[in-house]
């Protein structure tokens, strides 16, 4: 298998924990508010955006830190890695962030006026985007010793 193969299965795995992460909290959290935990309220942790951690930047960590692993930290492919990866993270912590608590407010406004509320998209909290990172960097560096077999 071509090296570079390696950083695809780390966004994946990386994603894939993210996620795993989100199903777990919510478990508990339906535990501690004593509601009823079901298939589609665990469906709906996994599909929802926003919330701890972030997938977003976890996968992209991951692939991009094991494309440094293995083509040099010094490589296009990196530089260009961290220009997409500095891009993603921003959007995700102030665009997306900023819009979901827009949402809320215009839903709030929608309810109190007795209209149909909209869907909102929410983004990410620093901290979900460090624990994001923290699990990206662990996965991409793993990754990137495996790939150096």
């Amino acid at each position: 298998m071509e090296k570079t193969w390696y950083a695809l299965i780390a966004f994946v795995l990386a994603w894939f924990v993210a996620q795993a992460w989100k199903v777990v909290w919510g478990l508990i959290k339906g535990y501690k508010s004593n509601q009823p935990v079901g298939l589609a309220s665990l469906i709906g942790y996994v599909a929802r955006s926003g919330g701890m951690p972030s997938g977003h930047t976890a996968s992209l960590t991951a692939m991009v830190v094991c494309l440094g692993y293995i083509l040099g930290y010094d490589s296009a492919v990196f530089i260009l890695g961290i220009g997409v990866w500095i891009i993603v993270v921003y959007d995700a912590v102030n665009v997306r962030y900023a819009v979901g608590e827009q949402g809320k407010a215009l839903n709030s406004l929608l309810e109190a006026s007795k209209r149909p509320i909209l869907p909102v998209v929410e983004g990410h909290t620093v901290l979900q985007v460090i624990v994001g990172a923290i699990i990206g960097v662990l996965i991409g560096l793993g990754m990137g010793y495996l790939a150096s077999f």
